[in-house]
């Protein structure tokens, strides 16, 4: 399976956008660790169907105009990563949940730390929302993209629900 990549520019940054013919695959940070999400050759593509609706979408998203996202993802990781991710999916806009919480969540109450690695190797972050988990006590704590990457999402969204 061929990926294809892009890079679009938004408000915390550029982003790497990879998919293939049928789904979405990952969104990279700029200054993603090349070993938290590992990949097949990528090809550049910018005017690939699946990446430019993905980018019309996360720019719908940064301005104010979309809260939810219409885009078939195709995660690939550990059947537990992949609980994870789909707990991840479900948390609401503008809304946190702890790591504790999602570990509840998947029934594994115990997996808090488990919860916490799998939710830094999100590989398709924003989308799948890995920013709105948040520490026990309240903090922002471990993101792929920075805390101050982290923050700006989550201030983005209270400021728009």
């Amino acid at each position: 399976m061929q990926l294809v990549y892009m890079y679009i520019d938004s408000p915390v940054g550029a982003l790497k956008l990879v998919a293939h013919d049928s789904a979405l695959v990952a969104v990279m940070w700029d200054n993603e660790d090349h070993k938290r999400v590992r990949l097949a050759e990528l090809i550049e593509k910018p005017q690939h169907p699946m990446l430019l609706k993905t980018k019309q979408q996360l720019a719908e998203y940064f301005a104010g105009q979309r809260q939810q996202f219409d885009l078939p993802l195709d995660f690939q990781g550990t059947v537990f990563q992949q609980q994870v991710w789909q707990a991840l999916l479900s948390i609401p806009y503008g809304e946190t949940r702890s790591y504790k919480d999602i570990a509840r969540q998947i029934g594994n109450e115990k997996a808090v730390r488990a919860v916490g690695a799998a939710n830094g190797k999100n590989p398709i972050s924003i989308i799948a929302p890995c920013h709105r988990v948040i520490g026990s006590a309240g903090a922002l704590v471990g993101f792929a993209g920075g805390l101050d990457k982290k923050q700006i999402l989550l201030s983005l969204e209270n400021n728009q629900s």
